[in-house]
């Protein structure tokens, strides 16, 4: 360890050195230019208040020659070498790094002036002396850091005593009231103004939170006798709504249940008129008292959460009954229009369609067609025109083909030819191998750009309330797809009629 401790301080003392000579070379190189010798040896005197810099020569650099003369120089012992004596090149060269010789080091570093080389310094530094300097500055430096210490200390002790300790104080007392929840509790005064304002703000800010609790106190003691008062009113009220509820869950479940049963079970029966009633008819005044229900049941939810929280106010509970009625008016009004329109639904029969195979002749079952439709069809004014050989004999679905053909040939009567004096329909059948191919048209007004791509969805219509079910396509759609295990594609075009291409697996024997 002491071994480290010499060398960290000989590589101390080697820099040391070099700085120095630096600091020499920035002295000189002016004078060394302009020749002035005495102006430069007044400038190394400065150097006589060190111990440590035991001796300077500048020499300068002949050009032509590059040889180097005595200059000037500084020598603080008088003794090594005499002022003006000169060091060999050998020695100059030597001594461009920093050499310790006994109890010097010694060092040679040129002189330069942009980029223009003037000559060569070189300074002896006495080993004891220097390390003597640098522990008088650590000794120095030490002590200072000590003084600042007890300063800081000083400082901070006095702050503690003239801040912290008060908002202590300040901060236990709030703990104290905060934990006992005693608002009646007053924060202690404190030794300073800005401390003592403080405390005064927070024992208003306690005055006012106690007259607060007061008033709560009572207000809560005059809520709750009439939250005992209105207690039985909202049960009575809530028993009856859930009744209501309950009533109306039923009817929705049977109604969901029998749409269900229209749209997947009965989807091979002419749903007519009967099915634009449950899907407008009925819904109309369920989804109105579903909406009342919910508006009552949040509003139910609100009341509640404020009879727990004991925030309900007179004015809140007035408008909570006055819509409350409003809502179950409704409610009863709603549900009885509906009950009076399953009622009548119920009188209308549902005409069941056989999913069997069998082999048929396709032109008989066109003709069957024909006499289901003759009472809708016998007076019109439109042409409905077959093509189909007349021995194409199938085995097949004869119900889901027949509805599917009643459905589209009803909708384009209904629809494609609204408005319209005349109407031409045709059916065109052709059977390719094992499948069978149909191409219904009309020259109706087309279908409308904006429904088009949604025709086969449930309840699409533009007859809404006019007898319109929206069900027809959608129930052609699930015949062929279903059903008969085909594929259905539409083109329209607004005032260009209505094209169906129909293909669906057909066999010639029954198996």
């Amino acid at each position: 360890m002491a071994k480290t401790f010499l060398n960290e301080s000989e590589h101390q003392l080697e820099k040391n050195t070099i700085q120095w000579a630096n600091y020499v070379v920035q002295l000189a190189s002016d004078d060394l230019r302009s020749g002035d010798k005495f102006a430069l040896e007044d400038k190394l005197q400065l150097f006589s208040a060190n111990e440590a810099i035991q001796k300077i020569d500048v020499y300068a650099l002949e050009h032509t020659t590059d040889n180097f003369n005595y200059f000037a120089g500084y020598d603080y012992l008088k003794s090594a070498k005499t002022i003006g004596e000169k060091i060999t090149t050998q020695e100059k060269n030597r001594y461009l790094t920093p050499v310790k010789e006994g109890d010097v080091v010694k060092f040679v570093t040129p002189v330069a002036l942009q980029d223009q080389k003037l000559g060569y310094v070189y300074i002896e530094l006495d080993t004891q002396q220097g390390l003597s300097f640098d522990t008088h500055i650590i000794i120095i430096f030490v002590l200072l850091i000590l003084l600042l210490f007890c300063c800081v200390f000083f400082v901070s002790y006095r702050l503690e005593n003239y801040i912290v300790t008060p908002l202590r104080t300040l901060s236990t007392d709030i703990l104290k009231i905060t934990q006992s929840k005693d608002y009646s509790l007053r924060i202690s005064s404190l030794p300073y103004r800005e401390a003592e304002i403080v405390a005064m703000n927070i024992n208003n800010f306690l005055n006012r939170t106690e007259r607060h609790i007061t008033q709560l106190g009572l207000a809560e003691k005059q809520s709750l006798e009439l939250n005992i008062e209105l207690e039985d009113k909202v049960t009575k009220r809530t028993d009856a709504l859930k009744e209501s509820n309950q009533e109306l869950l039923s009817t929705l479940e049977k109604l969901h249940q029998f749409q269900d049963q229209l749209v997947e079970s009965e989807k091979m029966a002419s749903l007519g008129d009967m099915v634009a009633g449950v899907a407008h008819e009925v819904n109309t005044p369920i989804g109105l008292g579903v909406t009342a229900s919910t508006l009552l049941s949040d509003r139910l939810t609100d009341i509640k959460a404020s009879f727990e929280d004991k925030s309900l106010k007179s004015s809140q509970l007035k408008k909570f009954l006055t819509e409350g009625e409003e809502n179950v008016g409704i409610i009863y009004r709603n549900l009885k229009r509906a009950a009076e329109l399953i009622s009548s639904f119920k009188k209308v029969a549902v005409d069941q369609s056989s999913e069997e195979f069998r082999q048929f002749n396709f032109n008989d079952l066109l003709n069957e067609m024909m006499l289901t439709l003759a009472p809708q069809i016998k007076n019109s004014p439109y042409n409905i025109t077959f093509h189909c050989p007349e021995e194409l004999t199938v085995v097949s679905k004869p119900g889901p083909i027949n509805q599917v053909l009643i459905n589209l040939i009803l909708n384009s009567i209904t629809h494609g030819f609204d408005g319209q004096e005349n109407g031409n329909i045709t059916l065109s059948i052709a059977q390719h191998s094992e499948t069978l191919h149909m191409v219904y048209q009309d020259d109706g007004q087309g279908i409308a750009s904006e429904i088009k791509d949604k025709v086969f969805e449930p309840f699409t219509t533009t007859k809404r309330g006019e007898g319109g079910s929206g069900l027809g396509l959608h129930l052609v759609y699930n015949l062929v797809t279903q059903a008969l295990g085909g594929s259905i594609k539409l083109e329209s075009n607004p005032e260009q009629g209505t094209k169906f291409e129909i293909q669906f697996p057909i066999s010639e024997q029954l198996l």
